[in-house]
């Protein structure tokens, strides 16, 4: 029908040629016609003879054909498209920049599609190509390689394949180097690299290459860039930015024993708390993600959060959310496990008042984390379990009591609220094995 009428135009070599082109480029915006027209025999034949013609203007309106039959989510489509991969990978050192970046968006979108495809790209230097195409002046391209690494990294088969390749190439030090210029430069650029960066920290055992590269300090000192952007000045999409920023830094810091965190990068998190908070609100979450891997193993974090008075800031974030609460629980559970100054620094706060309305929450992972940490404070300052008797927190534990995967927990810091004042504590043991 239709789609043999159009195939057969373009195959004609008649004048109007590029006209049918146009032609089949809109007809293949169409799911139905992708599979009609590869089913078609000698169709990709034909494209790819067009896309490879020395005329520019043939060759480009054949690139946007191909681009269409990209988008098909049926992999068969994708597959269909496998004799052109290499010439995809040749026209991306072209001259052309509409044509390179027509051929990058292709290869991404069959690359999400078939593994195929991915399977015959890495021999054919897929790797090579693209850490050549990141050293272009060009944020359009640059984006576009983004994008094409992006879906590549997230194959299944990356960590074992994929990522190897990456980390050998000379891709880390330019996906770094343009993350952390995204704000004076390519700001798409640097949300995509930013992506590709987390894809390979999450996906990666040993990042030593990039630790290597210096990606915390440089991470670090982009936080504090964007801390610096106040809301008005902020270039647009910032905040897709710091999203995946900050899941760099926070897994980074998680997998290795790096050095304790500059001050000034728990007052940017803050201030980027702040200044996303109602707009924003998934990003407190990330936030909070990162204040939980730098306060888990580092003392003198937990020491900086309380003499740079960020605590009363901490604790306004207690109710954001259902996950914020088990998030800020979860910090004040790392800053109290320290001992006794820290638990003496935190009962300053209302504290003890802020947490009693938690024990009645539905959700018993927040319940759950709200025991742990008065289990920490009663530990290390007793006098705080009388304190919180006083509040009224008695029956509060008992009501926990019914919940069979808390009651163990409530069971043994009522014990600690029944010992008087000095009394060696009967609970410990048991808390200690059940949390």
């Amino acid at each position: 029908g239709q789609v043999l009428e159009l195939l057969r135009g373009v195959q004609r070599g008649s004048e109007d040629r590029r006209r049918w082109l146009g032609r089949l480029r809109w007809a293949l915006q169409n799911e139905e016609t992708q599979q009609k027209f590869v089913r078609l025999d000698g169709s990709i034949r034909t494209l790819t003879g067009l896309f490879t013609s020395s005329l520019a203007e043939l060759q480009l309106e054949a690139a946007r054909c191909l681009h269409e039959l990209s988008h098909s989510s049926v992999p068969a489509v994708a597959e269909a498209c496998l004799p052109v991969t290499s010439y995809l990978l040749t026209y991306l050192s072209g001259h052309s920049l509409e044509l390179t970046e027509l051929c990058l968006y292709t290869l991404g979108n069959l690359v999400v599609e078939s593994e195929a495809v991915r399977k015959q790209l890495l021999p054919q230097g897929i790797i090579p190509v693209l850490a050549s195409c990141i050293q272009s002046p060009h944020e359009a391209v640059l984006e576009g390689v983004g994008y094409v690494l992006s879906q590549l990294l997230q194959a299944k088969e990356a960590p074992t394949e994929i990522i190897p390749l990456v980390l050998d190439s000379a891709l880390p030090q330019h996906m770094l180097q343009l993350v952390c210029s995204g704000l004076k430069t390519a700001m798409g650029a640097a949300v995509e690299f930013a992506w590709c960066l987390h894809y390979i920290i999450c996906r990666h055992k040993d990042n030593e290459l990039l630790l290597a590269l210096g990606a915390v300090p440089a991470l670090s000192s982009l936080l504090l860039d964007l801390a610096a952007q106040t809301p008005q000045e902020a270039p647009e999409g910032l905040e897709l930015l710091v999203c995946p920023v900050l899941r760099c830094l926070s897994n980074l810091l998680a997998q290795t024993d790096c050095q304790g965190p500059d001050r000034r990068l728990l007052v940017a998190l803050f201030l980027i708390l702040q200044c996303f908070l109602q707009q924003h609100p998934f990003l407190v979450h990330e936030c909070l993600w990162l204040l939980n891997n730098l306060t888990a193993d580092d003392p003198s974090c937990c020491s900086a959060l309380l003499c740079l008075d960020l605590l009363p800031a901490l604790l306004q974030l207690l109710t954001c959310s259902q996950m914020g609460t088990v998030l800020v629980l979860t910090v004040l559970c790392n800053m109290a496990e320290k001992g006794r100054f820290q638990c003496q620094r935190l009962l300053q706060q209302p504290l003890l008042a802020q947490l009693l309305p938690l024990l009645t929450l539905p959700d018993p992972e927040a319940v759950g984390q709200c025991l742990e940490l008065l289990h920490l404070l009663f530990l290390h300052c007793p006098e705080a379990a009388a304190d919180f008797t006083r509040q009224g927190g008695h029956q509060a534990l008992e009501q926990q009591q019914s919940t069979p995967e808390l009651q163990e927990r409530a069971q043994a810091l009522l014990d600690m609220v029944r010992q008087p004042p000095g009394a060696p504590s009967a609970g410990q043991a048991t808390l200690a094995a059940s949390s």
